[in-house]
């Protein structure tokens, strides 16, 4: 395994400084590059509240692009969904006579944080809560959620309930990009159901009025979990996603939220470090018509790094070398690994720059010569 750096770039003259979040755990995400930007306790499973709401609404938007459903499907309200109304909490404030539609308590439960609307939607896909409960487990544990554990539709406490930030980080990009139709509504600052319960009509996201690209996605508090917050916000062709829990208050939920979002975009600026086709390191090359072969980034490499950084962004060449000819244009034999301070390394692969035959007779008659000759000669072993 040959290393070598190849490249050191600077891009500012002060530290960076680490964003000190008073969440007990926390994840936010930069979805264009790809770079987690923040890891606080974030694959801790902890208590959602009602941001495990987000996974109820995948269920059901998976349901609607399976054709399972469709927005005016209409679902029955149970003695147990009416029973949520009274347990206190949020509710769309459902009575049995309602036959509201899957749109209906899509909304309900975006904008209202409905726990009825989650119990409907539940009993109505799965029969019951329970059997829903297990659906969303397995479907999490799909999907990559491997800290995820569901008791319940709507994030009511209890100790079988658990999500991670990073899950629900990793949740909140898919309903992003798997549903654009549907992902909208999150931006949405008020519904009403029938104008029933017009005290709890407004959406809770503190950032959706604060004008600095927030288009979503989910409040949660319990007494256990404290307050917390998935959300995310798009300025120019940047898009974070961030998940926070265990603020002490709506307050400070709202103020450390939008701190974040500053944080993200202000402190971190997207960088070309290599571009496709342009070579960044030579391979030496094994019994091939050419001794070396350059090696280039099949697509531009843009990272984020910190606008205030006292060191060097360096990277570092990796393979195992030397490469064997013959060698195709184009295929992948080396590793690029970028060393961005504050932040995760970033590799990608390298792609050899042209090819390279396999070198003729003589050529590799010569070649094997000096091999023998290297190592047992000047090596020290006998030459006989």
């Amino acid at each position: 395994m040959l290393r070598f750096a190849v490249l050191a770039l600077v891009f500012g003259h002060a530290p960076a400084h680490a964003f000190d979040t008073q969440a007990t755990a926390a994840w936010v995400y930069d979805v264009t590059t790809h770079t987690v930007l923040m890891d606080k306790n974030a694959s801790q499973p902890v208590p959602p509240a009602s941001m495990s709401k987000l996974m109820t609404i995948n269920m059901l938007f998976e349901a609607l692009r399976d054709g399972r459903v469709q927005m005016d499907t209409t679902f029955g309200v149970s003695d147990k969904a009416v029973q949520m109304t009274k347990a206190g909490g949020s509710t769309m404030m459902l009575q049995h006579d309602d036959r509201p539609t899957v749109e209906d308590l899509i909304h309900g439960m975006i904008i209202n944080s409905g726990n009825d609307a989650c119990v409907v939607v539940a009993e109505g896909l799965a029969g019951t809560e329970e059997a829903f409960s297990q659906q969303m487990t397995q479907r999490a544990q799909a999907l990559g959620m491997t800290a995820s554990t569901f008791a319940n539709a709507s994030g009511w406490p209890s100790p079988d309930h658990r999500m991670s930030m990073r899950d629900l980080g990793i949740l909140a990009q898919r309903l992003i990009e798997e549903f654009p139709e549907y992902y909208p509504i999150f931006a949405e600052t008020e519904y009403s159901y029938k104008g029933r319960s017009p005290d709890n009509r407004f959406n809770r996201n503190p950032l959706l009025k604060l004008g600095i690209g927030a288009d979503g996605l989910k409040t949660g508090h319990t007494s256990e979990a404290g307050y917390g917050l998935v959300g995310s916000a798009k300025q120019g062709d940047r898009r974070v996603i961030f998940a926070i829990t265990g603020l002490p208050s709506d307050s400070a939920r709202a103020q450390e939220a939008e701190r974040i979002v500053s944080w993200a975009f202000r402190q971190f600026a997207e960088k070309t470090v290599a571009k496709a086709g342009v070579r960044v390191a030579e391979a030496e090359v094994h019994m091939g018509e050419a001794t070396t072969v350059g090696l280039v980034p099949a697509e531009d490499l843009r990272l984020l790094v910190p606008a205030l950084v006292q060191d060097k962004v360096e990277a570092e060449v990796v393979y195992k070398g030397p490469l064997s000819a013959p060698i195709a244009a184009g295929s992948p034999v080396a590793e690029l690994i970028v060393h961005v301070p504050d932040l995760p390394d970033h590799r990608v692969q390298l792609v050899a720059e042209t090819d390279v035959g396999r070198a003729g007779f003589v050529r590799r008659l010569t070649t094997a010569a000096g091999f023998l000759w290297k190592t047992y000669v000047e090596g020290g072993a006998p030459a006989s």
